[in-house]
C-alpha cells in the first residue's frame, strides 16, 4: 500500500502524509474506509508506531481522516473537509510551484498537459474544465 524512501530527506510521516492524501484524492481510499492500524501499518512498514500516529493526526487535523476511539482511523468523505481555507492555501502553493516550473522553462502547454492528466487521475472530482 506504501513505499517509503528512507533515503528521502522528508521525513517518513511527511512521506505518509503524501501518500495517504495521493490515495484519497485519486479515490483508492474510499469515504469511511478505515485504515489499517497504528500497530498493523508501523509493522508492516517497520517504523515507530509514533511516526504512524503522527502522520494520521496530522491527516485528522487536514480534514482528511476522521478517528473513532477504539475503532480506528477513517477516510473522511470530501463534504467533511474544510475547504475554503484548504483551497486558498492550496492556490498559493500552486502559484508558487508554478512560478518556480516556469523559471526552470515548463511551458503554458506543458501545465495544461499536466492539468489533464491530474484530472484523469481524479474523474469524477468536480472541475472547472
Amino acid at each position: 500500500m506504501f513505499q517509503l524512501d528512507v533515503r528521502s530527506r522528508k521525513p517518513i510521516y511527511e512521506q505518509l502524509v503524501d501518500k495517504i492524501k495521493e490515495l484519497i484524492i485519486n479515490r483508492i481510499l474510499k469515504p469511511d474506509e478505515q485504515l489499517p492500524s497504528v500497530r498493523v501499518l508501523s509493522s508492516q512498514l517497520t517504523v515507530n508506531p509514533n511516526t504512524i500516529q503522527r502522520a494520521y493526526r496530522e491527516l485528522e487535523n487536514q480534514g482528511y481522516l476522521y478517528s473513532i476511539k477504539g475503532k480506528g482511523n477513517f477516510v473522511a468523505s470530501i463534504e467533511e473537509m474544510p475547504n475554503d481555507q484548504k483551497l486558498r492555501d492550496l492556490k498559493k502553493d500552486i502559484q508558487k510551484l508554478i512560478a518556480e516550473a516556469i523559471y526552470l522553462g515548463l511551458t503554458k502547454e506543458d501545465l495544461y498537459v499536466l492539468f489533464h492528466e491530474a484530472h484523469q487521475q481524479t474523474k469524477g472530482v468536480k472541475s472547472d474544465d
